[in-house]
């Protein structure tokens, strides 16, 4: 299944840590402003959720996202 039909990802940043990313159909897959950092930080996503490697992503997008999970990091 997943979250929202799509919307919604676990982007895996090390072993045991995901953070929740909205992700936008419009934009284009190397566009950094299609993933937006929304949610909370967790140790193991739902089961149904998609789960996507940081690695995996273009260096721009992985770079956005580390920068917004340290700002959500306490």
């Amino acid at each position: 299944m997943g979250l929202k039909k799509g919307k919604y990802v676990y982007v895996r940043i090390n072993d045991k840590t995901y953070v929740k990313v909205r992700v936008l159909k419009s934009k284009s897959e190397e566009n950094p402003e299609r993933y937006i950092v929304v949610g909370p930080i967790v140790k193991e996503p739902p089961w149904t959720a998609r789960v996507i490697d940081l690695e995996t992503l273009p260096d721009e997008v992985a770079s956005k996202i580390r920068e917004e999970y340290y700002a959500l990091k306490p």
